[in-house]
């Protein structure tokens, strides 16, 4: 999967979803996508990657208290 560094607009290999996918990692492995020779894998923040549309990531990918608030409001409402 394809995503893109805030900052500077590059395009990065994500070479780790299911660390991408899992909220209790804040990083993700993959490589810079850029000229014709296959760059070293790094480490990125996921905090400084979007989507290739400048979309952010979503929540559930993030936030590992993503859904406390419903979580919360349910208990509340059915002890």
């Amino acid at each position: 999967m394809f995503l893109k560094q805030k900052d500077t607009g590059k395009l990065v290999e994500v070479l780790s979803l299911r660390d991408l996918f899992n909220p209790m990692h804040s990083s993700v492995v993959g490589r810079f996508h850029a000229g014709e020779e296959v760059q070293d894998p790094e480490t990125f923040e996921k905090a400084d990657l979007n989507f290739c549309s400048g979309e952010a990531l979503p929540k559930c990918w993030t936030d590992v208290h993503y859904r406390d608030d419903e979580v919360h409001h349910h208990y509340r409402l059915h002890p």
